[in-house]
């Protein structure tokens, strides 16, 4: 509960702060740096009602094509960095690649402020209440502004398709 309350605080209550990471050099390297929420935690994050307008894209570094659209999240999230908008890009990787694989690839791609994990067998559960709509298929992604929602299960292939869902919910 105390973690749900900080992560509520610190990731989602300020859009242009980044994610609380480690971003020492030091880190020990058995140790995984990006935070990892159940459903539990993760769903009050998804039905926050203010001001931001958040993109949370479900993904894992063993989709092909969620790792080619993910560049264009990054180019999406540098136009809206100074608006009231928040990029989390949710990992659906399995844990026993955490450190070896996805961890990695955050820091390679430099995606830590943006990265956190989603680790709940109950996927039966948790999509059909992310989406009613939703298959399971990923990439996946949820834009909301307070109860303003899309859902777009299929893969982005240029930043101008992400912005073009984006601008409504910034206009608003």
């Amino acid at each position: 509960m105390i973690y749900t309350t900080f992560l509520v605080l610190f990731f989602f209550a300020f859009p242009a702060r980044e994610i609380p990471f480690s971003h020492e050099s030091n880190t020990v390297s058995d140790s995984l740096a990006i935070p990892v929420l159940n459903y539990e935690e993760l769903r009050p994050l998804l039905h926050l009602d203010n001001d931001t307008t958040y993109v949370v894209n479900f993904w894992a570094t063993w989709c092909v094509p969620c790792v080619k659209e993910l560049p264009y999240f990054m180019q999406l999230d540098s136009i809206y960095r100074k608006d009231a908008f928040k990029l989390v890009l949710v990992s659906l990787d399995f844990k026993k690649d955490y450190l070896r694989k996805l961890q990695p690839f955050v820091r390679e791609k430099g995606l830590e402020r943006n990265v956190l994990v989603l680790e709940d067998n109950r996927s039966n559960f948790w999509i059909d209440d992310i989406d009613k709509t939703w298959s399971g298929s990923i990439p996946a992604t949820l834009v909301f502004k307070g109860k303003e929602r899309a859902f777009f299960e299929r893969t982005f292939q240029h930043v101008d398709e992400l912005s073009d869902i984006v601008k409504p919910f910034l206009n608003h």
